[in-house]
């Protein structure tokens, strides 16, 4: 695992500018700073201080606060203060997770972690700052970098929404990317339309009546009523479900039950629903409510359901995909580094975002099996190749040079 700064392995960044290959012993320190001191959601107050102190620095106008500890940076293109705008947006927040990597940049924080790679995105915008507040002769009209806070929940791109981030002045478009173990460094997952599924929570109390294990006939057993519905609810995909749309209904939790030989009066469940086709968010709401409500009247049992709808699906814009892909074919060159068929069921709420204006998400390749970087997201040797970082920057910076191109 890298311990130092490293002087090598920009041979993997064969179409990284050399002004952005300089940067990355930067980007690293900047990522290993933020990954020593991780924060919860809404709780990113020393590292929002920490990219503030850097934008002003570099003189790039911001504002702080935002949904509690969001930032929004602006830069604006020397060749014409008019044009397009141009939004990119990186997460800041960090997880429950209690580090087990043997790194000098460790987690100083008990039962907290950067697993996912959002003190990475974090450098990433940060340098892409740096070099456009550099290079602003490259380009007119503004970029906008979204700082957002509490992305794994419970979700800070709406409230930043709301509090008009997009506005003065409007995004015309948006980008955003996630480092991705899931994928080698040197490769980009990009694709059009449905990108990453809608996550729907559910909790659910089986109110039955309890007694004694000898004496069933007494009792309404909330175990047994639990488990029907953990079973009926795998017929909704199964049965109700078009086979073309993909879907996953997940039980996560089950607890019934104090001892072997007395029939539990209430079972609690929770789960997840997830899927790419958002007309189906009212559909899995009301099916999984008949299903419980159908086992329960059946056994005389009562029950309660608490149903929320955390983020809809990610949908990337056809034409901002087609730039992100035409930009990241420059950047790895290789055709066969682009990875089209990169959906998954995990969730963001960048789809907050792209549901309000046009815009891209994308995985960028981390993973290196060879520095033993390949451990998978949110566990608790995560960690990814750093070299990504200046790829990501690089994309980035392409993809403002392309989508704002001066007026003459």
């Amino acid at each position: 695992m890298i311990s130092t700064l490293p002087n090598s392995g920009t041979q993997n960044l064969p179409k990284v500018r050399l002004q952005i290959r300089a940067l990355l012993p930067q980007l690293i320190e900047w990522r290993r700073k933020i990954h020593q001191k991780p924060e919860l959601g809404f709780q990113e107050k020393l590292t929002a201080q920490f990219i503030s102190h850097q934008l002003q620095s570099w003189g790039i106008e911001h504002q702080t606060g935002i949904a509690q500890t969001g930032i929004v940076a602006t830069i604006t293109g020397a060749k014409s203060a008019t044009g397009k705008v141009l939004a990119i947006r990186a997460d800041m927040d960090a997880l429950p997770v209690q580090e087990e990597n043997k790194v000098s940049y460790c987690s100083q924080r008990d039962g907290i972690m950067h697993a996912c790679g959002h003190d990475g995105h974090t450098a990433i915008a940060l340098g892409t700052a740096y070099y456009l507040q550099k290079h602003r002769q490259d380009f007119s009209g503004q970029v906008k970098i979204i700082f957002q806070p509490a992305e794994e929940g419970p979700g800070g791109a709406k409230p930043m929404i709301d509090a008009g981030v997009l506005k003065n002045p409007d995004v015309d478009a948006i980008i955003g990317l996630h480092l991705w173990n899931d994928l080698l460094v040197g490769t980009v997952g990009v694709r059009p339309g449905p990108f990453m599924a809608a996550v729907d929570f559910f909790n659910c109390t089986i109110l039955g009546r309890g007694g004694h294990g000898a004496l069933p006939h007494q009792t309404i057993d909330s175990v047994v009523v639990g488990a029907q519905i953990v079973s009926a609810l795998q017929t909704i995909v199964a049965r109700n479900v078009n086979p073309l749309d993909s879907a996953v209904v997940t039980i996560g939790e089950l607890h019934a039950g104090t001892r072997m030989n007395v029939i539990a009066d209430t079972a609690r469940m929770s789960g997840s629903v997830r899927y790419f086709n958002g007309q189906l968010a009212e559909f899995f709401k009301q099916r999984i409510t008949e299903i419980i409500r159908g086992i329960c009247e059946s056994h005389g049992a009562n029950y309660e359901l608490e149903y929320t709808h955390l983020y809809p699906p990610v949908i990337n814009d056809g034409g901002m995909a087609q730039l992100v892909r035409k930009v990241a074919e420059q950047v790895v060159e290789t055709p066969g580094n682009i990875i089209p068929e990169c959906q998954i069921m995990g969730s963001e709420d960048m789809s907050f975002f792209l549901q309000e204006v046009p815009g891209c998400y994308f995985f960028l390749g981390s993973a290196n099996p060879e520095k033993q970087l390949n451990y998978p997201h949110h566990h608790p040797r995560f960690d990814f190749d750093e070299v990504a970082l200046a790829m990501g920057v690089e994309i980035f910076v392409r993809c403002v040079e392309n989508f704002l191109i001066p007026q003459n």
